[in-house]
């Protein structure tokens, strides 16, 4: 039973973390016109307790992409410097949409997964209430 109970609690926490990956894409996607903006990268870690792995995932530290800004010349533009530039964002909407299909499907098996948990654990107690 401890068994059904670990992997359920190891695939509700891979759907959490995926629905934070995708909450930073979504964000990301949000300010991709934005000037300054640099986009946030979620990266993942195994889960500890009392100095052992659960079998858990949960969003590690979110970090900002350093690669560089573009530099976008368009004098009308507030932000522009002297010489007529700005710094634009550095969100690429192909990878944020490919991050973002990568997070669903990932949502999709974790929840597979809690689901099959789910009914082997009612079937475990139809067995049990025999």
């Amino acid at each position: 039973m401890d068994d059904l109970k670990a992997s359920s609690a190891a695939a509700a926490s891979g759907m959490h973390s995926q629905a934070n990956r995708l909450r930073h894409v979504s964000e990301n996607i949000a300010n991709a016109d934005t000037p300054g903006y640099r986009r946030k990268v979620a990266s993942f870690e195994a889960a500890i307790n009392g100095g052992h792995a659960t079998g858990e995932v949960r969003t590690g530290h979110v970090s900002l992409d350093q690669t560089a800004l573009p530099k976008i010349y368009d004098p009308s533009h507030p932000m522009a410097d002297a010489t007529g530039h700005y710094l634009g964002s550095n969100v690429d909407l192909v990878v944020e949409i490919a991050d973002a299909r990568e997070a669903q499907r990932s949502y999709e098996a974790n929840l597979k997964m809690f689901d099959q948990t789910r009914q082997m654990s009612r079937s475990l107690f139809e067995l049990l209430r025999r």
